[in-house]
């Protein structure tokens, strides 16, 4: 069963889209706040994204844009501007698909069908993990933030996926000793306090000050609500 994520402001035509979707065994949900669809994004986790160009606030265009920094999801999008120009454009901007309109239901369906197969046969979804509005890319060890782009060592990347895992709860330096004893060379623990100074100040530098929090005595915490200080 696969999750589609409809963006769609005809509600009449985003409602028979998640009909067909359901009838043929798949899980569809329809956008409901037009300026906020990367959360949306992200609290449901799609397989497939059906975006429509002309939107309320941005266009599927920009959507589709902010999508492609952190997923790999397919894209579909569906527009009565289907000439070539909007076709080509889809496409340059990270779409995978073009559906115009009316939209035949049947067609959708076809066009998803053979996309999610080709997809997931080889399972190339990308995975991330989203921390106010920081996010964590696992596949490529990068956090994006804003218009940063942040590449990040491996010790790096096991200490953040390991306190954005724990977010809220304290991480103990053992516990983060052991992620970097997974590396085959010898760890001291000061290469942890290394690690993680280096850490923050990529992430002071791209404007995540106070992300991570130190617990003396205790450990590290990334806070689950905004507020952080050292």
């Amino acid at each position: 069963m696969y999750r589609i994520f409809i963006v769609e402001d005809d509600i009449s035509l985003a409602g028979a889209m998640k009909r067909q979707i359901e009838a043929w065994g798949n899980e569809a949900v329809c956008a409901k706040d037009f300026q906020n669809i990367i959360p949306a994004f992200l609290e449901y986790d799609p397989h497939m994204v059906l975006m429509d160009i002309m939107l309320p606030f941005f266009n599927g265009y920009h959507w589709c844009s902010e999508l492609r920094k952190i997923s790999n999801v397919p894209v579909v999008f569906i527009s009565s501007a289907s000439d070539n120009m909007n076709i080509v454009m889809a496409m340059n901007m990270g779409g995978d698909d073009f559906i115009p309109k009316p939209v035949d239901l049947g067609v959708m369906i076809a066009k998803m069908q053979a996309l999610l197969r080709r997809t997931y046969d080889i399972g190339n979804k990308i995975s991330v993990i989203e921390h106010n509005g920081a996010f964590l890319n696992i596949d490529d060890a990068t956090l994006t933030y804003k218009d940063s782009r942040i590449e990040l060592t491996k010790n790096e990347f096991r200490i953040l996926k390991t306190l954005l895992e724990n977010k809220g709860r304290v991480v103990s330096r053992d516990t983060l000793m052991n992620k970097l004893w997974q590396m085959d060379e010898y760890v001291e623990e000061n290469t942890l306090t290394v690690n993680v100074n280096r850490l923050r100040k990529k992430l002071d530098a791209a404007g995540l000050k106070d992300f991570i929090t130190t617990k003396v005595g205790s450990g590290y915490i990334i806070n689950a609500s905004n507020s952080a200080g050292r």
